[in-house]
């Protein structure tokens, strides 16, 4: 961008800022004119200033911003220009052109609810039925209430039928945008300002409709001539919303974790509460009422208990996923040191008259091939490893990844049932692994320390730490695996017997697979079990 183009964009930002705050300071100084001046051609002079200011900050929105999907903003203006048609005609003829100045107000409620589904539609939302009861619940409160509160007195007015029934249309409809309004809070994220301006601007709606039906049943707290005023304001916010540039990202698809569940569940609450209120409020009802309002508070109850009930359910779910996790290691799915050393103790009732055997494994290379390859590929190793040893071992046996390239085995076997399990852990590793980078040879070298919890002083700790001396002494001399209390005989285990077939002098179990040797890689490799 040269140099004049940049200070064409900038005088053009600030002619649009400058008409922006002329626009908004025009709006202002309209709702202080209508509010301190009660005269009818002036407020409904003032009502259009602010809606056709309101309409010129939305086409200056779209035209700045370029919005992908504009749908849901010319249906606002179209709402706003609807709502304020409806409003001026019901207050030219004061209710005269009943209900015509209602149609134009429910066309625009009608608007409002398109925009704001299209808003909506294409956010994707996790826990999305959690968020949609929740919803749910907050427009059933509201609808209880002004069932209480706004329908019932309505529907027992004398008036006719066709204004009966649109009168009571509008709290049905303010129930529903409250639900809209709250599922669409509860995905909002800070970063999108241009539709936090448009909750407020609604809730705005929703206060000026309930002015209005408060004043259909004669209980308004304000004069009618300030009923307009909070409609007016949803105006201004609405163009302030337009104006601002995340206006252009609203509706466009997005994954958003729905969050603020504490501020529902307070909504939920004083939902709660109104239904508890209604006995006491509403003493007098008659046989309809009572029906409606029953079956809105069994609604909510209900409710309720379904939220409670997935709460629980997503907690435990939640603490087992915890518990997992604490105990695992999540490249294999083993248990994790940790759950290993508290196994023992975990399930004592088991071990404690059982023979007691660990078996310590440690992948030979493996240094060489994570240093020649990469961590994936290590990691790649680590896992089909582990899938190797856990086809080999029993149901009941423990078995866990101890660190690195270590794998521990705890299984109630004798010695000799020992030995067979870790002739058949290195004939798991005979055949070369298949990985990403090709074919890898790697061999494994197990160490074992046998004990027995209810005779013996040794700790599991104990046991690892003979188990990884016996597995060192393995791996330094190439035997494949030996035992912890072979190492204390005092013999040397490089000479004298016939390692190779599983038999030694002095009762030596200290096995050396036939064939095994290193390559010159420094690579070791398994021919034959």
């Amino acid at each position: 961008m040269t140099v004049s183009e940049e200070q064409s964009t900038t005088a053009r930002h600030r002619l649009e800022m400058w008409w922006s705050t002329v626009l908004l300071a025009g709006i202002a100084i309209g709702l202080a004119v209508l509010l301190l001046v009660d005269r009818q051609p002036l407020s409904l002079l003032t009502m259009a200033a602010v809606v056709i200011g309101a309409l010129t900050m939305i086409g200056i929105g779209l035209w700045r911003h370029r919005p992908e999907r504009p749908l849901p903003w010319y249906l606002l203006s179209a709402s706003a220009v609807l709502f304020a048609t409806g409003t001026a005609t019901r207050e030219i003829d004061d209710h005269a052109m009943h209900p015509i100045d209602d149609l134009f107000t429910l066309a625009g409620y009608f608007g409002i609810g398109v925009a704001a589904t299209l808003w909506l539609r294409p956010r994707q939302v996790r826990a999305n039925y959690d968020l949609l009861l929740d919803s749910a619940l907050i427009g059933l409160g509201a609808l209880l209430a002004s069932w209480t509160f706004l329908i019932s007195p309505i529907l027992q007015s004398h008036d006719t039928t066709v204004n009966t029934l649109v009168a009571a249309t509008y709290p049905v409809l303010d129930a529903l945008l409250l639900t809209l309004v709250a599922h669409s809070m509860a995905t909002a994220t800070r970063s999108e300002t241009s539709l936090r301006l448009l909750h407020v601007g609604l809730i705005a709606v929703l206060i000026g409709d309930l002015g209005y039906s408060l004043d259909t049943v004669g209980s308004a707290p304000v004069g009618h001539e300030i009923l307009p005023a909070p409609l007016l304001l949803a105006y201004l916010i609405v163009g302030v919303a337009a104006l601002h540039p995340t206006m252009a990202t609203l509706g466009a698809p997005r994954r958003i974790h729905p969050h603020h569940s504490r501020q529902r569940a307070s909504f939920i609450a004083v939902a709660l509460i109104v239904a508890s209120l209604v006995p006491v409020v509403g003493s007098s009802l008659d046989t309809l009422d009572r029906a409606v309002v029953s079956s809105l508070c069994a609604l909510l109850l209900i409710g309720v208990l379904v939220r409670s009930e997935r709460a629980i359910v997503r907690s435990a779910r939640s603490e087992r996923r915890a518990q997992y996790q604490a105990d695992h290691d999540m490249l294999t799915g083993l248990l994790n040191r940790s759950a290993l050393l508290r196994a023992l103790n975990r399930n004592r009732e088991y071990w404690i008259e059982q023979p007691l055997c660990l078996l310590f494994i440690d992948l030979d290379g493996f240094k060489m091939v994570n240093d020649s390859y990469g961590h994936a590929v290590g990691d790649e190793l680590i896992t089909n490893a582990a899938s190797r040893i856990r086809r080999v071992i029993r149901h009941d046996d423990v078995v866990a990844r101890y660190g690195g390239d270590e794998f521990v085995v705890l299984a109630s076997l004798e010695r000799q049932e020992a030995a067979m399990l870790a002739e058949r852990l290195l004939g798991a590793f005979v055949r070369p692994f298949e990985l990403s980078a090709g074919e890898i040879p790697i061999t494994a070298s197990v160490g074992l320390a046998c004990g027995s919890p209810h005779s013996s002083e040794d700790t599991i700790y104990d046991l690892i730490r003979y188990a990884d001396s016996a597995m060192y002494h393995a791996k330094e001399y190439s035997l494949g695996y030996a035992f912890h209390d072979d190492l204390h005989h005092g013999a040397d285990t490089r000479h004298g017997g016939d390692t190779r077939h599983g038999t030694a002098d002095s009762g030596r179990r200290i096995w050396r697979p036939s064939g095994r040797s290193h390559n010159a890689s420094g690579k070791s490799a398994s021919t034959a079990v």
